[in-house]
């Protein structure tokens, strides 16, 4: 792992920390209090506090006595500027961001000086108090820990997901209930991968960020998928995902606000993000604008993934190693050292597609292994490589694989030394692909003594045994079915000799 890669887990994990309702793994910024009593009934109070400069995400967490004599103190928001929101009672902790805000409240720039949390008290008895606290938070930096405030899911787990769908956001569309082709909006993206089993989804809309409020607002409703934020930056010169932040980011290439990859390279590492290249095989031209990679220059080394199965590829004569394939060029970059995570991703247009048709959500499904089903894991298992393609999203497949020599051991994505004669044995356990085969690929599949094996059962466990050169090498797996055509595509175990 790079240290820079080691650097934007730990901002990531720190913003996590200081953000929505995981605020209170750190004091609060400001803390207002006060008492309501019964002449405060159906009257209005505005409790000021200070915003300091820099603050691009602001989170408060209320509370308030009295609830088993009914009172009740609605709440809402004001800038220095502008009303931001009324949520009433029904919300007991809000978040307001330049990008995205909780619904009852307007996202935007948050300027400094004095705010005001405004308290409405609709009912307190005579002779009745209740006192409130509120918690205020602020984040002065561009990365983001989420929408969802803990994991979805807790614990370690293979979590399935699709890295890359579109919505009314950019340019995807669906049918409406008159049958007629319109704007597809998020919550029928979110409805097919809950319907498809993932656990996470990332809607990457063309150069947008309006699709986070959308998702702001549903993540309390799909409270069993992980909504992780995403976006297309497309390009004249290529497209390429960014996971993680929600901010804007320069994506005119070429233009004096981003001459080159690395602006943007530079924004997203600040952020704590991620990026991934997106179908680099494809060509460029009226038919698929900018498709193609060909961003000059490009630090493979500030490149965490690149998407060597897309939906719309899949559609192509050999599937998933059609002429448009993005192996090639992803295992060119692995041939001159650069560590880089395969991952895939629908590239979805129309939420309504039939499941069974590449394309469709969850088609292929990336399979992420990872501590819990939360942004910051997940976007830390995506750095590590720990992750297999399922290419028609089964979603009964498995690929696991794990090499082992003396006390050391590593899954795909993580390195083993290994010195001239070390015996390095590659176990792959797999499921769902009975009738098929293992195939060991790799600049190092030659120190191999057998690199095909037979898959027979439903569930199976397949051994090779490599012997090492001492030198640097890559190896991976990939799972065939019986008809010989791609099913999983594994990420590389590395082979790195002692120094």
């Amino acid at each position: 792992m790079t240290p820079f890669r080691s650097l934007a887990a730990i901002v990531a994990v720190c913003v996590a920390l200081a953000g929505g309702g995981a605020s209170a793994a750190r004091a609060p910024d400001a803390t207002l209090r006060g008492v309501m009593t019964a002449a405060d009934h159906q009257t209005y109070r505005e409790v000021p506090f200070h915003v300091p400069a820099g603050t691009t995400r602001l989170t408060v967490e209320f509370e308030h006595t009295g609830k088993d004599q009914k009172s009740v103190i609605d709440l809402g928001l004001r800038d220095p500027q502008r009303f931001r929101g009324w949520s009433g009672g029904n919300k007991t902790h809000f978040t307001v961001s330049e990008a995205e805000a909780t619904a009852s409240y307007l996202p935007g720039p948050l300027p400094s000086g004095e705010w005001k949390l405004v308290l409405g008290v609709p009912n307190l008895r005579e002779g009745a108090q209740a006192e409130y606290t509120a918690r205020v938070y602020f984040e002065r930096g561009a990365a983001f820990g989420g929408f969802q405030s803990t994991a979805v899911k807790p614990g370690p787990a293979w979590f399935r997901g699709d890295l890359h769908v579109h919505t009314a956001h950019s340019d995807g569309a669906c049918a409406s209930r008159k049958g007629l082709r319109v704007p597809c909006p998020v919550f029928r993206t979110l409805e097919a991968a809950a319907a498809r089993g993932l656990d996470f989804i990332s809607v990457t809309d063309h150069n947008a960020t309006s699709q986070n409020q959308a998702l702001r607002e549903l993540a309390p409703y799909f409270d069993d998928l992980l909504l992780l934020p995403g976006r297309e930056v497309t390009t004249f010169q290529g497209h390429a995902n960014v996971f993680g932040p929600t901010g804007f980011l320069d994506f005119q290439l070429g233009s004096p606000r981003a001459q080159d990859l690395t602006t943007l390279q530079g924004q997203v590492e600040k952020a704590g993000g991620l990026i991934s290249i997106n179908h680099p095989g494809l060509p460029s031209g009226e038919l698929c604008m900018g498709c193609g990679w060909v961003a000059k220059p490009t630090d493979f080394a500030r490149i965490q993934a690149i998407e060597v199965v897309n939906g719309g590829s899949l559609a192509f004569p050999g599937g998933a190693e059609s002429a448009v394939s993005g192996i090639p060029f992803w295992e060119a970059r692995l041939n001159a050292g650069h560590r880089i995570t395969a991952v895939g991703g629908s590239d979805n247009h129309d939420a309504g597609l039939s499941p069974t048709k590449p394309g469709a959500i969850g088609y292929p499904t990336t399979v992420v292994h990872a501590a819990d089903l939360s942004q910051i894991s997940i976007l830390e298992g995506l750095r590590r490589g720990h992750v297999f393609i399922d290419v028609e999203g089964e979603g009964e497949r498995l690929l696991e694989v794990t090499a082992t020599l003396g006390d050391q051991t590593a899954q795909m994505g993580d390195q083993l030394l290994a010195q001239v004669g070390d015996a390095v044995l590659l176990q792959v356990h797999v499921s769902g692909v009975a009738g098929g085969v293992v195939e060991l690929r790799g600049d190092g599949a030659s120190l191999a003594a057998v690199r095909r094996l037979d898959i027979t059962s439903q569930d199976q466990t397949l051994s090779f045994q490599i012997k090492a050169d001492g030198a640097a090498h890559w190896l991976r797996v990939d799972v065939r079915g019986a008809d010989g055509r791609l099913r999983l595509l594994g990420n590389p175990v590395y082979l790195v000799p002692p120094r």
